[in-house]
């Protein structure tokens, strides 16, 4: 491969794009619609991005924070090595952009601080423009940028390949890794092992839950020896450990935080799925007593539910009844089938028509009914089957982003693209 051919076509493609004109070649989808949200946010593409650093102090605290300390052995072991004798670097971002580690070749450390890629530093891309850590942000997928792909001009002598890292715990992402150098050495296979790494280090993640749920299992299982009527211990994401005197799940949606609930004197919250709770804290989750007979149908009448799609990186349903308020942030997957239920309100859909929409082929049912089981646990009653639906009983608004085309930027499904030209008001 020419890289200095592909940069100078590259370049002219961003020129073209940067004045308003139609380039000869168009640029790839991932990078088109990243220079699209950078053109709308009013990210300047030749702007100085050497500023805004943490203090080391505030680095190690968000190391200390971010889950990524659980499955850096897992990245440096895998990547750090290869991205020495490459003439690269390894980076790790946390998930909102700013860079926790770097380690690789010295003098492509040097390099990186002169782009401002340091300790510290926000490459989020609402920040930076197109990069290979605050792009795989917000399209939850492996992405290379290479040369003038970048947004930002100071960049194009760089190239960098990032990967996000999902916890399998609740399915937000907690970070990226990203292996960066000289737009000189940079090798297409690159793409596939970052993202090879990055499951990695998400399988790591779940192991170290599998071990935290058995820990949780011992400690509770004597406690529910001795309760009488139904109980479940639940981690901290509302993950089964053990239950007693119902049917057993593998997770239970659970209220933002127990916490305040489990301070109060009676010790209640209520969990939509289950009912009002006592709750108490066991260590490493939540010991749960349901007030109410198993497969207590839920409140409709006077329910408002607001699904939350405006942000590019974070979306949630919120159930109210009454005085109770309930938030679950949801996985991509979930955003996306909620929002296309949400679109076809009242009519609803059927399994195929879902699977349409979300997938092209109207065939994949098995996957979305096995999906759609898993959103009935936190939001039950409210969704409706045959065909699925928001029950009409309860409010529904659904909250957009500013502009139509950041409509849930990750996601590929037939029925969300169509949407983003003009999604409904």
């Amino acid at each position: 491969m020419d890289h200095s051919l592909a940069a100078r076509l590259l370049k002219g493609v961003r020129a073209a794009t940067l004045s308003g004109q139609q380039p000869q070649i168009l640029p790839r989808p991932v990078i088109g619609e990243s220079w699209s949200r950078m053109l709308r946010i009013g990210v300047d593409p030749d702007r100085d991005v050497r500023s805004g650093l943490l203090s080391m102090e505030d680095v190690e605290e968000r190391r200390q924070s971010s889950g990524l300390l659980e499955v850096l052995p897992v990245l440096r072991e895998a990547l750090v090595t290869v991205a020495d004798a490459a003439q690269h670097i390894m980076v790790v971002s946390d998930a909102q952009g700013r860079v926790l580690w770097r380690e690789g070749s010295a003098a492509v450390l040097h390099k990186a601080d002169r782009l401002g890629f340091e300790l510290g530093a926000d490459w989020a891309e609402e920040t930076v423009g197109t990069n290979g850590v605050g792009t795989p942000l917000v399209t939850r997928r492996p992405v290379q940028v290479f040369s003038a792909e970048h947004f930002v001009g100071s960049l194009h002598t760089w190239t960098c390949t990032g990967a996000p890292i999902t916890d399998p715990r609740d399915g937000q992402v907690i970070g990226v890794v990203d292996v960066s150098g000289p737009l000189e050495t940079m090798h297409p296979a690159t793409l596939s092992l970052v993202g090879t790494v990055a499951q990695l280090a998400e399988a790591r993640l779940r192991e170290r839950h599998a071990a935290a749920l058995d820990r949780l299992r011992a400690v509770a299982a004597p406690v529910l020896a001795r309760i009488g009527g139904r109980a479940a211990a639940v981690d901290v994401q509302g993950w089964t450990a053990a239950v007693t005197g119902m049917q057993p799940v593998d997770r239970i949606a659970l209220p933002k935080s127990l916490s305040a609930f489990s301070e109060l004197s009676d010790g209640r919250a209520w969990v939509p799925t289950l009912g009002m709770c006592a709750v108490a804290p066991l260590p490493g989750g939540w010991l749960l007593r349901p007030d109410g007979p198993d497969g207590a149908a839920e409140p409709l009448g006077g329910t408002r539910v607001v699904l939350d799609v405006s942000r590019p990186r974070r979306w949630s349903v919120t159930v109210t009844d009454g005085t109770r308020s309930w938030t679950h942030e949801l996985s991509p997957r979930h955003a996306e089938l909620l929002y296309l239920l949400a679109l076809h309100r009242p009519g609803g859909l059927s399994a195929s028509g879902l699977a349409e929409d979300m997938f092209g082929d109207p065939t994949r049912t098995v996957t979305v009914r096995a999906e759609m089981s898993r959103v009935r646990r936190y939001l039950g009653s409210l969704l409706g089957h045959r065909p699925y639906r928001f029950h009409e009983e309860a409010e529904l608004e659904v909250v957009f982003p500013q502009s139509p085309a950041d409509l849930l930027p990750h996601s590929v499904a037939p029925g969300v693209l169509r949407s983003r030209s003009a999604p409904p008001r």
